[in-house]
């Protein structure tokens, strides 16, 4: 049994369970619509919509850009792995600022880093320093 008490699916297109109910979930809690993913993933509407119907295989060959769009890991997509060790993304800005910051290459990263440390100073908060 998966994710909600569903059996495997033998034939699902990535071989697992849920795979296609936690897309849409995730989707969901960044209150992204199927229009906004699949551009944001730079695929057509309807390949969401099957994605998240497990009506096609062609998810595999995005999945990476699905996750890194989502603000989860492969391995929840794909299996449901616990995401442990990670920061617990709770409300869905929160999930929009870390898919936007792992969408975001270089300098532009940094950039936001500095960013969100000088209005963490200006609000009296200490910044996070990781180095």
């Amino acid at each position: 049994m998966g994710l909600g008490g569903q059996a495997a699916d033998p034939n699902s297109p990535l071989g697992t369970d849920g795979a296609a109910s936690r897309i849409r979930e995730a989707r969901r809690a960044l209150g992204l619509t199927q229009d906004e993913l699949a551009r944001r993933v730079g695929v057509s509407r309807s390949a969401i919509a099957q994605w998240e119907t497990d009506r096609t295989g062609q998810v595999r060959a995005n999945l990476a850009r699905v996750a890194a769009v989502l603000g989860v890991s492969i391995g929840y997509l794909v299996s449901g792995e616990s995401e442990a060790g990670l920061i617990n993304v709770e409300t869905p800005d929160e999930r929009a600022l870390l898919s936007l910051y792992r969408q975001i290459r270089e300098p532009g990263r940094s950039e936001l880093l500095r960013n969100a440390r000088r209005m963490a100073v200006v609000q009296g908060l200490s910044p996070i320093v990781t180095d």
